[in-house]
């Protein structure tokens, strides 16, 4: 340590003294300061809060008067207020109808203001449905429908449920008092209660039971009296209809017979019973359930359902009495036309009419034509008189079924149209003798669809009319009538038979044969001069087209026997080069008169 720290050191040591005694002096100032200064500032604060009762004494006294004073002023203006109201109300009122509160079709008051955002409609539908309900209940004391006063509204109560609260606008609207309005409404609503409960009450669901229970007794004895008078008469009624009843003929057809007519008979009877018992049932139904109010609609609604199709329906029917009659007279018209087209076509088929050009045959086909033509401008002119024609639906259906039709009657519409073209072309008739290919026989029937060919065999050969028109088709009836068919045959004898004996025996062997015509007279011709033999033919004309088989039958037999019968055989000559011993083919009795002649010859 240097001298200079230890003289600091020792100054401080020596000084400590001096210093504590001048700080509790100054100590002792400090609290008795301190003291002098509390008590200044506790007398300020009693000041202070003196001060400020003062102040909130002022205040009141100012706002009391102020109050008296606005008190006065919201009394005057209040006054001043209701009276502008109610002339509001008044003018008002005249063209205002109001919510009505109808409770079973019955009016019972009307209201006019809102309470609060509620207007009066929800009002009077809530109140409404309150009394509705109450007075559908079995049982309602009276005396739960009381009067509430509150502090803005008059609540009109039933039990601890409001039913409808009266405002004081609602009294000014009704120039009352808002608790006398409210007692007068109670009043009101409680009439309109009891008389709920006179129609829905437990009384009346009693006496309604009893009187469902008197119906159901009287409509079961109507029914069993209904059931034992139609079966004590139901014999009676067989009996007369027995000796009534006739059959019913249409030209050589029974149409109905008496045992049949007797069943339609019994089953109209056994339908007029029913009937009978249906009426019963639809006046005791109804009359059950108009008895009690809450199923009044249910049979209203139930007639209705009956009766609203059966009323559409002869509305319907009553307004389609025009087209009807449309309908009647175009149908007429046609029926008549087509009626003189067919009296005209028989006359032109008999032959009692004749039109250059025409062919009796054509008259039937062309009559079915006109026909259908007719009757299709007849339908083209009644369609857009029938119901709903210009509804997409029918119109959709009509186009479906065009398309079906066109689609499946592809190879009907062929034939019917060959059909037709045949007609006018004329290649046959019925009753003729033709070929189709390798079809010959007797025509038996033709439609607008196919032909029927009897074969020399009874066999029936149905033809389609396309594939017949396709056809090369031969006519040996027009042929015969009109020309005479030629009947021919050949035969090949030898070089070493001189062709006049041949001739002969042909055209001889020809005029033997049963339907050949004399005259033109049969003829030979050499058709082929070959290597071995010489080609024969004969040929004759008959007029006989359906025996054209056993003409051509008769002439080989013909032929056979001349030519056995003049010793020539038949067969080519080189047969006879090769031989070698064989014997002549021909009959042993034809052998013998051949060497008889040869003898004679020699």
């Amino acid at each position: 340590m240097t001298m200079k720290s230890y003289l600091k050191t020792l100054i401080l040591v020596l000084s400590l003294p001096l210093w504590t005694a001048a700080a509790a002096q100054e100590s002792e100032n400090t609290a008795l300061q301190a003291s002098v200064d509390s008590q200044r500032n506790m007398q300020d604060s009693i000041i202070e809060s003196l001060r400020s009762e003062l102040q909130k004494m002022k205040l009141q006294s100012i706002i009391l008067q102020d109050e008296l004073e606005r008190t006065g002023q919201i009394v005057a203006m209040d006054s001043l207020m209701k009276v502008q109201r109610r002339d509001q109300v008044d003018s008002l009122r005249k063209i205002t109808p109001g919510a009505p509160l109808v409770v079973d079709e019955d009016t019972l008051l009307r209201l006019y203001a809102r309470r609060g955002g509620v207007t009066p409609e929800n009002r009077v539908e809530n109140a409404s449905r309150i009394i509705d309900d109450l007075g559908h209940k079995l049982a309602f004391r009276p005396d739960s429908l009381y009067v509430f006063e509150g502090d803005i509204s008059s609540d009109i109560m039933a039990g601890n449920e409001v039913i409808l609260s009266i405002t004081d606008m609602d009294a000014l609207w009704q120039d009352t008092s808002r608790s006398k309005l409210a007692e007068e409404y109670a009043k009101i609503i409680q009439k309109k209660i009891d008389e709920l409960q006179e129609e829905y009450g437990l009384r009346k669901k009693l006496w309604g039971l009893g009187m469902i229970a008197l119906i159901i007794l009287a409509q079961y004895m109507l029914l069993r009296l209904t059931n034992l008078l139609f079966r004590r008469w139901r014999r009676r009624f067989a009996r007369k209809m027995i000796n009534i009843l006739h059959p019913v003929n249409l030209k050589d057809y029974e149409l109905l017979n008496t045992q049949w007519q007797r069943k339609v008979v019994l089953v109209i009877y056994k339908g007029v019973r029913y009937f009978v018992i249906l009426l019963q049932l639809s006046i005791s139904i109804p009359l059950m359930f108009s008895i009690f109010p809450e199923t009044k609609t249910l049979t209203l609604n139930v007639l209705a359902y009956v009766w609203e199709p059966v009323k559409g329906i002869i509305l319907s029917f009553l307004g389609y009495l025009p087209n009807v009659l449309q309908i009647i007279i175009i149908w007429a018209c046609f029926y008549y036309v087509i009626k003189l087209i067919r009296y005209f076509a028989g006359e032109i088929e008999n032959g009692r009419l004749k039109i250059n050009g025409f062919y009796p045959d054509w008259a039937q086909p062309t009559f079915y034509i006109l026909r259908v033509l007719l009757y299709s401008l007849m339908f083209v002119m009644i369609w857009p008189l029938l119901p709903n024609s210009n509804s997409e639906i029918f119109q959709g259906v009509s186009v479906f079924i065009g398309i079906v039709v066109s689609l499946g009657s592809t190879s009907i519409i062929g034939n019917i149209m060959a059909g037709m073209v045949m007609t006018y072309m004329r290649p046959f008739r019925i009753g003729d003798y033709i070929q189709v290919g390798d079809t010959t026989g007797e025509v038996i029937e033709k439609t607008m669809l196919v032909t029927r060919i009897r074969t020399r065999k009874n066999e029936i050969v149905t033809i389609q009319n396309s594939s017949l028109l396709g056809s090369q088709t031969s006519n040996f009836t027009v042929a015969a009538r009109n020309y005479g068919i030629i009947v021919h045959t050949k035969v090949t004898i030898g070089y070493d038979v001189p062709w006049q004996k041949i001739k002969k025996i042909m055209e001889s062997a020809a005029l033997e044969t049963p339907g050949i015509l004399h005259t033109p007279a049969p003829f030979m011709m050499i058709t082929a001069l070959n290597d071995f033999y010489v080609e024969y033919e004969i040929n004759a004309v008959t007029k006989n087209d359906v025996k054209l088989p056993a003409t051509y039958s008769a002439l080989h037999q013909n032929l056979l026997k001349r030519f056995f019968e003049e010793g020539v055989e038949i067969m080519s000559p080189h047969i006879y080069a090769r031989r070698d011993g064989i014997d002549v083919q021909m009959p042993s009795e034809y052998l013998n008169t051949k060497a008889h002649n040869e003898d004679n010859n020699a």
